[in-house]
């Protein structure tokens, strides 16, 4: 009953905020920031604790730039993420586009008949990158989700990656939601840089920690031999992201185990590296020790 009392008051204001022109809504998100970051300090310890050990080299100095950047990003985000609710495609495609190189790879493949899975990360504006792809690429998009605690924001969130005809699927609906639908050529869309249990997840070394990383996506991708793609987002400017993508692994099923996730690993840390402050460092990305998961 909270849940619902919670989602109902707020969903006019949610629609409002997502009716507001692009400078009204960066100057609230300015707004924002300075509640978020200087008032509140949202999550400001784990973020610099992330920042640092990630960055050892650089000073408190330069880590404190990162860390503020950063909390204009994720205002920014979050009024997107609403925004979505009213942006037509063209609008949707002027605000995050493809790399035409990009592009011409999605149209390659499509006309080969090849489905594959994309791996991405908490990066720039990933749910803008889904509705993008749903509006432009001539395939099929298959998005996996972890669904919300609250249903009824849950039901906003699927009505938001829906726009364009993107199909979200619940994590624990991937492989079955993919063998039904083989005859369709598609991608699937993975966020890839979250955090799993320790137990049965593939450790490596990400930004200098111990780092675990989900094996879903390439379990999938080795079982049914679609291509694994790696897909890049930059932000040019406030709402402007433009998105790549690049073949990460082309026969998985004749790859050494776990080549995948490393690769992975490897590629999002050079674009964490390239534009640090679009990361999502809130998430609490290394809860978890290499000696726990046992």
């Amino acid at each position: 009953m909270l849940k619902a009392l919670v989602f109902y008051l707020l969903l006019p204001f949610l629609y409002l905020l997502a009716w507001l022109p692009f400078p009204v809504m960066h100057g609230l998100s300015n707004v924002l920031y300075l509640l978020v970051y200087y008032l509140f300090g949202y999550r400001k310890q784990v973020v610099m604790e992330n920042l640092k050990r990630s960055f050892p080299e650089k000073t408190t100095e330069e880590i404190t730039v990162i860390a503020r950047k950063f909390y204009r990003h994720l205002c920014d985000l979050l009024l997107e993420s609403f925004k979505t609710l009213s942006l037509s495609k063209r609008k949707m495609l002027q605000h995050a586009y493809f790399h035409p190189e990009a592009l011409a790879l999605f149209n390659q493949l499509a006309q080969e008949g090849k489905s594959t899975v994309s791996l991405m990360g908490h990066q720039g504006n990933w749910d803008w990158c889904g509705n993008a792809f749903a509006a432009a690429a001539p395939v099929k998009l298959f998005a996996i989700y972890r669904p919300l605690d609250n249903p009824y924001f849950d039901r906003l969130a699927y009505k938001m990656r829906t726009r364009f005809e993107g199909q979200p699927v619940p994590m624990n609906q991937t492989l079955r939601t993919l063998l039904a639908n083989r005859q369709l050529t598609s991608t699937t869309a993975f966020i890839a840089d979250q955090a799993p249990h320790p137990a049965g997840a593939y450790w490596t070394t990400f930004l200098h920690q111990d780092t675990p990383f989900f094996m879903g996506a390439e379990k999938i991708a080795r079982k049914l031999n679609y291509p694994v793609l790696y897909i890049s987002i930059h932000k040019e400017k406030r709402s402007r992201y433009q998105i790549r993508a690049e073949i990460l692994v082309a026969d998985p099923a004749q790859a050494a185990p776990e080549t995948i996730m490393e690769r992975y690993a490897r590629r999002q840390e050079q674009d964490i590296r390239l534009q640090p402050e679009i990361w999502l460092w809130s998430h609490r990305r290394w809860k978890h020790r290499r000696d726990a998961k046992a």
